[in-house]
């Protein structure tokens, strides 16, 4: 047999054309459904409201105020007690419990008062004695007065003796100074009884004045008493009384910076427990004396407005702001947020705003960065809600809901 010749083997294009579209049709249909399913999907992403966290912006300070020093302390009372007994004694009944509020006054606790009733009753009976006492020598001293009388007139008519006259006068100073002994064991005795009736009235705690109670430290059946005794079993206080109307701040500051500090000085204060929360402040005063071993001053600073939020012991972080810079060199901020809300596209920065549950994308103008936050020089107001966190992509018109 001979080779098959080359040519042979060639297709035969109007073959592979009349085979093609009966191998492939499927494709024809699957890709605009594809395409339909991702337009879809996206459809559906952008109506589905994603979950994002807010933050309100903050009202910035005055304008051109600059930190010129940071330092951290805590919420303090200037006026804080805790309220004990006077005397030591068991406790029968607690009428305060944290967070109550309490006025001047008021009664806290009381204590067993039955053995202080029955030495007030023994002292009122030692009064009555020496009343009665006194009744007693005041009768006879009235006799003796007319005994002598008469014995002055017998001696006149030489009937009596000078003798008889002497004793008469002798019984009856005698009386006289007997019923003065007695006036003052009457008056010792109702000093006794007011004594008595101090340490019955020290058995009814009341509280020396109005604050809120942070701390319950006594129950009934416990023994109070006003120095430590008998260990653990025996308690010093009551409860702990805060005037909160009188909270400020105390932070240390290294000496080596003080002079940065002045009486008056504007303060920038913001609380451990709500970080986007800016405090205006001022320095109340600075104490005259520096700690040895830390080599620090302590400052006290005092709030503009005080807010129920505010409770002592908070951790607080506090800038001290320079004077006022000239209003034409310094732009006013509008508004303060959290830096973590800025976000930078190309050559400028937005912030993301939710306004009735739907994201809308600012262009903003940025200035100072404080701490954590950043001034805003336009494009947000005070007030408004910026987006902080995300669980996805930031788009403007997006649906959006808070995070509970």
């Amino acid at each position: 047999m001979g080779k098959p010749e080359i040519g042979a083997l060639r297709i035969d294009p109007s073959a592979r054309a009349s085979e093609g579209p009966s191998r492939r049709p499927w494709l024809l249909w699957v890709a605009p459904g594809v395409l339909l399913v991702g337009l879809a999907a996206a459809w559906l992403g952008m109506r589905r409201p994603m979950t994002v966290e807010v933050a309100a912006a903050q009202a910035a300070g005055p304008a051109g105020s600059a930190p010129v020093l940071n330092a951290s302390g805590y919420v303090t009372p200037r006026l804080r007690a805790t309220v004990a007994a006077k005397i030591t004694g068991r406790v029968t009944e607690v009428l305060v419990d944290e967070g109550m509020a309490v006025e001047a006054g008021q009664v806290l606790a009381r204590l067993d008062d039955s053995d202080a009733r029955r030495r007030l009753a023994a002292a009122a009976a030692e009064v009555a004695v020496a009343q009665a006492g006194l009744a007693d020598f005041e009768v006879r001293l009235e006799n003796a007065r007319r005994e002598q009388v008469r014995a002055l007139a017998l001696l006149a008519e030489g009937v009596g003796t000078e003798q008889a006259a002497d004793a008469a006068r002798t019984l009856t100073e005698s009386l006289e100074a007997q019923i003065a002994l007695a006036r003052e064991r009457v008056r010792a005795a109702r000093a006794q009884v007011e004594v008595l009736q101090q340490d019955l009235e020290n058995c009814t705690i009341r509280a020396p004045f109005a604050g809120i109670a942070v701390s319950k430290d006594a129950q009934p059946g416990e023994m109070v008493s006003p120095v430590s005794a008998g260990g653990s079993f025996t308690r010093t206080g009551i409860t702990t009384i805060v005037d909160m109307t009188s909270l400020e701040i105390e932070v240390d500051v290294n000496e080596s910076y003080i002079a940065r500090v002045v009486p008056g000085q504007r303060v920038e204060a913001t609380l451990d427990a709500y970080p986007d929360w800016r405090l205006p402040a001022a320095v109340r005063t600075v104490i005259p004396s520096a700690d040895r071993q830390k080599a620090t001053v302590k400052v006290r600073i005092s709030f503009d407005r005080l807010d129920p939020r505010i409770l002592p012991d908070m951790g607080v972080k506090v800038a001290f702001l320079e004077g006022e810079t000239p209003q034409e060199a310094v732009a006013a901020p509008r508004a303060v947020v959290p830096s973590r809300a800025v976000h930078r596209e190309g050559a400028g920065q937005v912030v993301y705003v939710l306004r009735d549950g739907v994201i809308e994308r600012r262009a903003v103008g940025t200035g100072r960065e404080r701490g954590d936050s950043v001034e805003i020089l336009a494009g947000v107001s005070a007030g408004e809600p910026v987006v902080t966190a995300a669980e996805g992509e930031l788009r403007d018109g997006r649906r959006a809901r808070v995070r509970r």
